[in-house]
């Protein structure tokens, strides 16, 4: 299959045209012709590398009536990324190397992205021992990011063993943030409304508290920590002063929490519960802020598709979450790029290159060269829509923003140098698996 992209406007803000073939970029520069190939016009884009998100819930094996790999996997496509990080709160439990080598397979067998498995820190997320890390390390999915996400390891001991293993082999551990005896029960963010709201309170501390431990423990180990979806602007200062003293930790931050707050529980609208919680207006300011600076390295989308009936429910019995795939890019360009306090350059970094580093994920550390593997998106910034259903491409509908306008819409998706999204539409799942080398 041949593509000739013309007119693109790249993160540094050149324009080119580009010729794939083979699944790479064989051409670049102006005036480009290729013969019999599929030709996207795209004067007016902005070219991005093909986005990669580092914190995605697949839900299969085990939770099929929420997401499947496929389902996910178009949503993920439809919002511009052409690669996925699944985490391990499947059922089974993603412990063991048949396990995540299935995962795998499935991503490979779908096409529309890449699907890279997160392993189990502990068998069976239970925090009490460590899972086959080495197996996982080792098998054909090749396990490079290991997360309990949905539990904090909470143990110290378990987790500097946790940071001790893959230090081994140079792996990550990424930790879900939670100290849990200060949140038992809790509901939403701990302050003034949650009062007010009657709704148990989730305190910044037990993030904070958390993250502070783990980044001395990674110091003593000298082991890479990776840490999920920072929240509150203490998380931040504690992030700051582990990189001064040269500790070897990431931080994510989703777009949710770039840009919705506590006031939103307000209604009791369910859509807005999420694990962490939404926080306060100067916690939002505070992370877009170190989302520039950064301290926080990347954007995570913690997609979390949930069954209609354990959202559509009283606050108190629903479930955490919601889905971010489709709208990740157009909530980063309302809460940072339109502001400019990010360029397109830096949206390539936060939310492609970054991620992929992180997640020892090749080919998408020199984007838009010759020879460089051919994903990418291609996105009409200029575009306004009102996010609806249609939008929605998962199994899940437990999104915030339904009803809402939101800037920027994805034009093309190329992944491995065939389009899963053309014109803004998904490709067929015949197309995109058969693909043509």
């Amino acid at each position: 299959m041949t593509l000739l992209i013309t007119g693109a406007r790249l993160p540094d803000g050149t324009n080119t045209d580009l010729v794939v073939k083979n699944g790479v970029i064989a051409e670049l520069g102006p005036g480009l012709s290729a013969l019999g190939a599929i030709v996207i016009d795209a004067a007016g884009l902005q070219a991005l590398p093909g986005l990669v998100d580092l914190h995605t819930h697949l839900r299969e094996p085990g939770f099929e009536q929420s997401e499947t790999v496929l389902t996910g996997s178009r949503a993920a496509a439809a919002g511009g990324f052409t690669a996925v990080h699944a985490m391990a709160n499947t059922s089974p439990v993603a412990d063991t190397a048949g396990v995540v080598e299935q995962v795998a397979s499935l991503g490979e067998q779908h096409g529309y992205v890449t699907v890279r498995p997160i392993g189990a820190v502990t068998v069976g997320l239970a925090g009490e021992r460590l899972s086959e890390i080495g197996a996982m390390a080792q098998s054909r999915a090749a396990v490079r990011v290991f997360s309990d996400d949905g539990k904090c390891v909470s143990d110290a001991l378990l987790m500097r063993r946790a940071l001790e293993y893959v230090k081994t082999f140079g792996g990550v551990i990424a930790q879900h943030a939670q100290e849990p005896r200060l949140t038992e029960g809790a509901q939403m963010n701990e302050g003034a409304l949650s009062s007010e709201l009657g709704l148990a309170g989730w305190p910044a501390v037990a993030e904070e508290a958390i993250i502070a431990r783990d980044v001395l423990l990674a110091q003593h180990v000298g082991a890479l920590l990776h840490v999920c979806h920072l929240s509150t602007a203490g998380s931040v200062e504690v992030i700051r002063w582990a990189k001064a003293r040269g500790i070897r930790v990431t931080a994510e931050v989703t777009p949710h929490h770039l840009l919705l707050d506590e006031q939103l529980a307000a209604g009791y609208d369910s859509r807005f519960k999420v694990n962490p919680p939404l926080r306060r207006s100067e916690d939002v300011l505070a992370l877009r802020a170190a989302l520039a600076e950064g301290i926080i390295d990347i954007v995570a989308t913690d997609h979390a598709p949930h069954p209609i009936e354990t959202k559509e429910c009283a606050w108190q019995e629903a479930s955490f979450g919601m889905v971010g795939l489709e709208s990740a890019l157009s909530v980063v360009q309302a809460a940072v790029v339109d502001s400019g306090q990010l360029s397109w350059g830096d949206v390539a970094r936060v939310l492609s290159r970054t991620p992929a580093a992180i997640g020892q994920l090749a080919g998408y550390d020199a984007p838009f060269t010759i020879g460089a593997p051919a994903n990418f998106t291609l996105i009409d910034p200029s575009a306004r829509r009102v996010f609806g259903l249609e939008q929605l491409h998962g199994k899940g509908a437990n999104t915030p923003y339904l009803g809402r306008e939101l800037p920027g819409r994805v034009v093309a998706t190329v992944h491995r140098g065939v389009p899963t999204v053309l014109d803004g539409e998904l490709r067929p799942a015949e197309e995109v698996a058969n693909r043509v080398a």
